[in-house]
């Protein structure tokens, strides 16, 4: 009878033991939110709720409703102030239903889209059943950044090119905290004509909105748009005035942006827009050392340099002498109170119009040259420049060069400055310092990126 006892109690323990492991996987004692949405199933375990989004997302619509009350009473005390002579106005129709339209029917379509898009944060569950959440949707109330950011399915749920079944559209992270500027930047028609608004895109950019959202209506034009010039011309050419846009510049005109004018709206590469003092940059002899001339650079690595990028701030004028060299330089750019980006584009060259903020849309080691002058100087922290310094390094293929064009700094940083160049351990082709001010130094360099052999 006793040994009947022993192994009943010894079932029990087994039972137990079992009974407890399936508790400890299920997530029981040491909780793991997997296993406990296979048991519980999708909604029974998600019960997070983004309460300060929703908070957020309802202010913003009774604060536009607000908006179009006061409005419209305003509009109703100034009849009333005028109503002797209210019987004598005549509205046209066009006038009055551009009222409507513009006053009332869109701010109350924007309000109204804003409410029916108040629901709760918006969860998918991948393959491996793992909860995902897009957090960026809930901060947006326009309806074209909303679909926008959300991933877009592949038809009928293949696989695409990529390997993925899905596209993520991506935007900068500083959007979130810029929502005012972006959703003015992506209110608009589909299909219509854009607003002539890329200083506020730009600006989007700078301050790390950077990339933008596409946007999905027509770009504005000049009013007259001439051929550009032949290339066998266009190089050393001010472009027609009449190709750009000018109405976001101080200037109206290519004549108006010259050095001598101090009311020209920008201030550096002063004289950039002068090609009989373009002319002479990188080919001319000087009295200073630290400015290095192409053909002396080109014959450090005869036939090897064909393709590069020119980092600054300018018009286009390096990229012109190296394409008389049958060098490709692609020239960022910035319109930073001037038409860089269209004088570039006008004189035959390739602008690429992107900030520091980003990683350069280049594969690794892939260029040839990377040249940089003008732009990127003494003002700029350590820490960001050494991010820049490395991606630079990453796009730089071995062998490829490193040309520091007129960098310049306070005499007391140049040592944390000569240090950022040289940690990479480049070899040294030209190296030159010089004094620009009392307190302020030039240096120039030319170094060349190791092989790095793993």
């Amino acid at each position: 009878m006793g040994w009947i006892q022993i192994i009943l109690g010894l079932l029990v323990i087994i039972v137990s033991i079992s009974s407890l492991s399936r508790f400890y996987s299920a997530g029981f004692f040491l909780h793991n939110d997997d296993l406990c949405r296979h048991f519980y199933g999708f909604k029974d375990v998600y019960e997070g709720i983004d309460v300060r989004a929703l908070t957020a997302r309802v202010e913003e619509v009774l604060n536009k409703m607000e908006r179009l009350q006061d409005k419209l009473e305003s509009t109703v005390q100034q009849m009333e102030k005028n109503k002797e002579d209210l019987h004598k106005t005549h509205i046209s129709r066009f006038e009055y239903k551009k009222f409507l339209e513009d006053e009332v029917i869109r701010p109350l379509y924007s309000a109204h889209i804003a409410l029916r898009q108040i629901r709760l944060p918006r969860i998918e569950e991948n393959e491996n059943g793992t909860l995902i959440e897009h957090p960026l949707i809930n901060n947006f109330v326009i309806e074209e950044i909303r679909k926008y950011i959300s991933p877009k399915e592949n038809r009928v749920g293949k696989t695409n090119i990529y390997g993925t079944r899905k596209i993520y559209n991506t935007i900068g992270h500083a959007c979130v905290v810029m929502k005012k500027e972006l959703e003015e930047y992506m209110e608009y028609d589909i299909g219509s004509y854009c607003k002539d608004d890329w200083n506020l895109a730009q600006k989007l950019m700078i301050h790390g909105c950077d990339p933008l959202p596409r946007r999905r209506c027509l770009t504005r034009a000049s009013k007259l748009y001439l051929k550009p010039y032949a290339i066998n011309e266009s190089l050393w050419r001010i472009p027609d005035g009449r190709n750009v846009r000018w109405s976001n510049y101080q200037c109206r005109n290519f004549e108006c942006l010259s050095s001598k004018n101090p009311r020209r709206g920008y201030s550096k590469c002063t004289g950039c827009f002068e090609m009989e003092k373009e002319k002479l940059k990188w080919v001319t002899n000087t009295s200073f050392a630290i400015d290095f001339l192409i053909k002396d650079v080109l014959a450090i690595k005869p036939g090897e340099i064909r393709i590069g990028l020119d980092f600054g701030v300018g018009t286009g004028t390096f990229a012109a002498r190296m394409r008389e060299q049958n060098v490709t330089i692609v020239s960022t750019a910035l319109n930073l109170g001037a038409p860089f980006n269209e004088m570039i584009a006008l004189r035959g060259l390739i602008p690429l119009y992107a900030t520091l903020n980003q990683r350069l849309p280049f594969f690794d080691n892939t260029l040839d040259l990377i040249h940089t002058a003008g732009f990127m100087d003494g003002w700029i922290d350590l820490q960001l420049m050494d991010f820049i310094l490395f991606d630079w390094d990453r796009i730089l293929r071995p062998g490829g060069l490193l040309w520091i064009d007129r960098f310049f700094c306070q005499r007391k940083d140049l040592d944390d400055y000569m240090y950022m160049f040289l940690q990479f351990r480049y070899r040294k082709h030209k190296w030159s310092i010089a004094p620009k001010s009392k307190d302020e130094v030039y240096l120039s360099a030319l170094l060349e990126k190791p092989p790095r052999s793993l």
